[in-house]
């Protein structure tokens, strides 16, 4: 899902590795919904398109017929997405309960649904941050720049630091610096927050990341930030 509002070092990466392993990819843009008026754009200093995703990802496995789409949500990110399962059944909406998720005993999965409906999978539901940067390391994966730490301009609002981009207005009493930040988890530029960090190496992200008690969302996410509830909010709508 392009928002439009993008970290360009993940653009180029995304674009690169298309290109490298020769595959096709499916984008469903906001930009185009927001131009053809099936989602209205909001406005404001505090405005993003985050939440205007789920329209436009459900258009998408709708008009691609998709029986199951993969996500890499795990467990520990949030209290909604603890209450997942690994196959997270949507009805012909889209929406999610969480009271019609099927049992998964034993790791045996029940992926039959009708005509309409959906799978979300999420093949990383047990898995720790810790346990994903772990695996990076050992198997050598190549990932963004931006996860590492660097120098960026950022300002600071609600006690997280957001990079300086044309998509996110600044209030009155913030003011842009440069700081050392790497970034835990990547999503719109609008509600996306910056972590101060030296971590420029694997090992040192490692470190970092086994001594830290705040998942990488509660630390980082300002979408996050709107309820206790937002997160289950958005997924009963069909967010991922």
């Amino acid at each position: 899902m392009d928002t439009g509002h993008n970290f360009p070092e993940v653009m180029e990466y995304r674009d690169r590795r298309v290109a490298e392993l020769g595959v096709r990819l499916i984008v469903g843009s906001v930009q185009e919904a927001i131009d053809a008026g099936r989602v209205v754009e909001e406005t404001g200093p505090r405005a993003s398109r985050n939440r205007l995703q789920t329209t436009v990802l459900l258009e998408t496995i709708a008009a691609n017929q998709f029986d199951a789409v993969f996500g890499g949500a795990r467990r520990d990110e949030e209290k909604a997405r603890a209450k997942e399962r690994v196959f997270s059944f949507r009805d012909d909406f889209g929406q999610w309960d969480p009271k019609r998720q099927r049992p998964e005993l034993w790791s045996l999965y029940n992926g039959r649904r009708r005509r309409g409906e959906h799978m979300r999978v999420f093949p990383l539901s047990n898995w720790t941050e810790l346990d994903v940067w772990q695996y990076i390391a050992e198997d050598g994966i190549e990932i963004p720049s931006i996860y590492f730490a660097h120098d960026r301009e950022v300002f600071e609002r609600d006690g997280m630091l957001m990079a300086t981009s044309p998509f996110l207005q600044m209030l009155p009493g913030e003011t842009p610096f440069k700081e050392r930040v790497r970034f835990r988890t990547v999503g719109d530029m609008t509600c996306t927050a910056a972590v101060r960090s030296d971590a420029v190496e694997l090992d040192r992200v490692i470190a970092e990341i086994a001594a830290t008690r705040l998942t990488e969302r509660g630390q980082s996410r300002a979408d996050d930030k709107f309820s206790e509830a937002a997160m289950e909010d958005r997924k009963r709508e069909g967010y991922f």
